[in-house]
């Protein structure tokens, strides 16, 4: 029975893994289809976020998420919740950006470099200091990102640039959204639900000032919008929204270090697939550059991973000769107890 269960969850696990990578892939080449036909990335950051809004409400309430576990303040919301949808929005618009202007596969070479900021805006903001492992994991990071600038035949500087303040803006969102789900007790996707239709409202009158008015005119002058336009439209922002879902699921059922090797895979992936794909001329240089960065990713992952198992022991550690110290009894009638088995295991 044991054996039969774990092997269902592995295979739950692989099936999850492969649907992810297929979303993730196929978002990003119908984004990049989409963006060359029509180059409004506002209009597609704008049908992302309602995408987010009307499906997620009804779906996450028949699939019985959890709201907060306790009331959100006025002055809590202002303060992390609407910095946390302005960061979204802008995260969303300039990897539009970045995707209109450069190959998909640049653009997430570029955005390896999250950890290099994650790590800057952790010790900025909170304080908090990494090992030399760390450090040193993000030199194959930042050397294969300035390999693959370099040897970019279709390099845009406005794609440079968008893709490196959309990857700041996540990296931001990451810091602290993990406060406002500690803080808080919500549910991962009830905020991805409330930061996606704070974002809409918010994002609403840029919009309607920079691409509505163009987009009635063209659609009255040109009528360049078409049936199949209007149908990649819908076809991204469902994509983008079942990706955040299936990411979630994928996230809640595997340690942090198995996830954070699982995205740099699917980046991997999604790199591989657009290449083949969408077909943009790269050279063998250009791609050691991507698998480069791609590799300190991962490099990155494990130096994190040994540093929270380092961090976990001092703190275990000591507690466990404190008791050892007081005489209390970890012995039971049958010899060790499960306390002292869980401590020898750590």
């Amino acid at each position: 029975m044991v054996d039969r269960r774990e092997g269902r969850e592995i295979l739950t696990i692989l099936f999850l893994f492969i649907l992810w990578y297929v979303i993730s892939s196929s978002n990003n080449v119908v984004g990049k289809t989409l963006l060359s036909e029509f180059p409004y990335p506002l209009t597609v950051t704008m049908v992302q976020l309602t995408s987010i809004t009307v499906l997620s409400g009804p779906f996450f309430n028949l699939w019985g998420v959890r709201k907060s576990a306790s009331e959100i303040s006025w002055s809590y919301y202002f303060k992390l919740i609407v910095p946390l949808a302005l960061g979204k929005f802008l995260a969303n618009v300039f990897s539009h950006v970045s995707i209109w202007k450069v190959p998909v596969s640049y653009a997430h070479t570029v955005k390896a470099t999250m950890p290099l900021f994650t790590v800057i805006l952790s010790r900025i903001i909170l304080r908090e200091k990494q090992t030399n492992k760390v450090y040193f994991s993000l030199v194959p990071i930042v050397c294969g990102v300035a390999i693959a600038t370099l040897t970019e035949l279709s390099f845009n500087f406005i794609g440079l640039i968008s893709a490196l303040a959309s990857t700041l803006a996540c990296s931001l969102q990451n810091i602290y959204s993990k406060k406002v789900l500690y803080d808080t007790g919500i549910h991962h996707l009830r905020l991805l639900f409330i930061l996606g239709r704070l974002a809409l409202f918010m994002f609403l009158p840029v919009w309607a000032v920079y691409d509505l008015k163009s987009l009635i005119t063209e659609w009255v002058t040109t009528d360049t919008i078409s049936y199949k336009v209007l149908g990649l439209l819908f076809l991204d922002g469902t994509l983008n929204w079942c990706q955040n879902i299936v990411a979630f699921s994928v996230m809640s059922i595997v340690s942090p270090l198995t996830f954070s090797v699982a995205n740099a895979s699917k980046r991997i992936f999604v790199i591989a697939v657009t290449l083949f794909i969408l077909g943009n001329p790269v050279t063998w240089l250009n791609m050691f550059g991507m698998f480069l960065a791609i590799f300190g990713v991962f490099c990155y992952n494990k130096a994190k991973y040994d540093q929270r198992q380092a961090q976990k022991n001092q703190t275990i550690l000591p507690k466990y000769s404190n008791v050892m110290k007081n005489g209390n009894s970890l012995l039971n009638v049958n010899g060790w107890s499960s306390d002292t088995h869980r401590l020898l295991a750590v």
